[in-house]
């Protein structure tokens, strides 16, 4: 091999941090801290990333090898392993998915905003349906935005998510050293002893994994440089390792350090709404600079979080409609504007976002319970495209030396099925687990949307072979 070819090839540990900026983030450490019994979410978050998070990662590196020519991701692993009509279900579902996270990120751009002007929790005072219209007008702002097109976007949310990256592991570091370098009195002492850290394995714990399966998921983005790394083989699975021990690190840091700041025993109720926010603010206090930090961060979470809005709008359409197979969807959803973007797709986005922001407005009391009530729906519908990832690993096992591959997760073809069942079956769990809520209102709302979101893809191909139909009687 050319020397300059090589010297170009991705090391293990350049993976590693790809993929550790690509997969994590520091309101995974508030949502599990919130949700988890502050500290005792330690031991949850490690259970997470041995018996999920590596074998899931280990999966997308051996399909990633599979197919490194397919520019598709999880449709394209799907369309060759069973067929195109599964691969058009898998591309619906990772598109439609995003649709309850779109609803979610004008809500988290106007917190941020708040933070930003008022530097407290006015946030948590408004009534919810003033919330909820002002996150109808950013959205239908973002869907003109996203319908203008959006080349200059990317590198926006790039920096402003590299940004927000730092600032995690800022706070993580200045925190592990603030005892130390402060000694500030507000700072509280740890109980190190076992009852402090072990979870209790009720009912609410395993209704709640779902916000664990959420955080840890996605590592697919990283399958396209799966073989232009230097030793494949060898070198990816050191570098899931890696990133593994990388997370469980930030995880457990992160949460000792808010555990330093907010008593495990009693979580502020408002935490999964301004968490990131008094962390900063308190950090800022510890070290005497004011809200020097919760304005930083807060100002860099309104840009990422209006830039990722708009994206979010554009980019899975776009994989949606380029990559599947056209006779599964009807003609009317390719039709683009002046921009090269989906008109009637944006109108079909449009149509179900704002009823998403909408319908809480009316049926959820609070600012605090409509924000833990998305956080719930996205980590009950995003980790259903996850479901299609452990399909095609299956898949792929099942058709045994059909498909070379540099790197293997495993060479047994039954323990490759094995794994990528259990991965599927805690994933499903995990969703099916998350729906439950003791509000009845939200229960109903997190078991029809996920239903109503996919079974939308079963009618598509019918309405497609319909207008299929109707042109060949003219």
């Amino acid at each position: 091999m050319d020397e300059n070819k090589q010297s170009r090839k991705i090391m293990w540990y350049s993976l590693a941090f790809m993929a550790f900026s690509a997969v994590w983030g520091f309101g995974n450490v508030v949502n599990g801290f919130s949700e988890f019994g502050g500290l005792k979410a330690i031991v949850s978050w490690i259970l997470i990333f041995a018996i999920y998070f590596v074998p899931y990662t280990l999966m997308v590196g051996e399909l990633g090898s599979s197919f490194k020519n397919l520019g598709g991701g999880v449709s394209s692993w799907i369309d060759e392993t069973i067929g195109p009509k599964l691969a058009y279900y898998a591309g619906w579902t990772y598109w439609v998915v995003h649709l309850p996270y779109i609803s979610q990120k004008p809500q988290g751009a106007i917190i941020a905003g708040c933070w930003t002007i008022f530097q407290n929790n006015t946030v948590s005072k408004l009534d919810p349906k003033l919330l909820q219209f002002l996150c109808l007008v950013i959205f239908l702002a973002g869907l003109w935005v996203a319908s203008r097109g959006i080349k200059p976007l990317k590198q926006i949310t790039t920096i402003a998510g590299t940004s927000m990256f730092v600032m995690s592991i800022l706070f993580i570091l200045l925190m592990v050293a603030a005892p130390a370098i402060t000694h500030n009195s507000n700072l509280l002492n740890i109980d190190w002893s076992a009852k402090t850290f072990l979870p209790t394995f009720d009912l609410k714990y395993f209704t709640s994994l779902s916000i664990l399966v959420f955080a840890v998921g996605g590592c697919e983005k990283i399958s396209p440089y799966v073989n232009k790394m230097k030793d494949p083989e060898r070198g990816f699975p050191k570098g899931m390792i890696a990133l593994a021990i990388m997370v469980a690190v930030c995880a457990i840091l992160g949460t000792i350090s808010l555990g330093m700041m907010f008593d495990s025993n009693n979580v502020p109720k408002d935490l999964l709404t301004n968490g990131a926010y008094y962390a900063f603010q308190r950090l800022g206090e510890y070290y005497h600079l004011g809200n020097t930090f919760v304005v930083i961060y807060a100002i860099t979470n309104v840009i990422g979080q209006i830039s990722t809005l708009i994206l979010s709008i554009d980019a899975p359409l776009r994989i949606l409609l380029e990559t599947t197979d056209k006779k599964y969807i009807p003609s009317k959803l390719f039709v683009k504007n002046k921009y090269g973007s989906f008109t009637n797709g944006n109108k079909l986005i449009g149509i179900i976002v704002c009823i998403l922001i909408i319908i809480p407005a009316f049926g959820i009391g609070n600012v605090d319970s409509i924000v833990r009530w998305l956080v719930k729906l996205n980590a009950v519908c995003m980790p259903l495209r996850y479901l299609w990832v452990f399909v095609a690993y299956i898949a792929l096992k099942r058709a045994g030396e059909k498909f070379s591959a540099e790197y293997r997760f495993t060479k047994s073809k039954t323990m490759g099925i094995i794994m990528g069942a259990w991965c599927f079956i805690f994933t499903a769990f995990a969703c099916i687990g998350g729906m439950y809520s003791d509000n009845k209102f939200q229960l109903i709302m997190n078991i029809v949307t996920p239903f109503i979101l996919v079974g939308l893809g079963i009618i598509m191909p019918k309405l497609a072979e319909r207008e299929r139909i109707a042109k060949e009687q003219l």
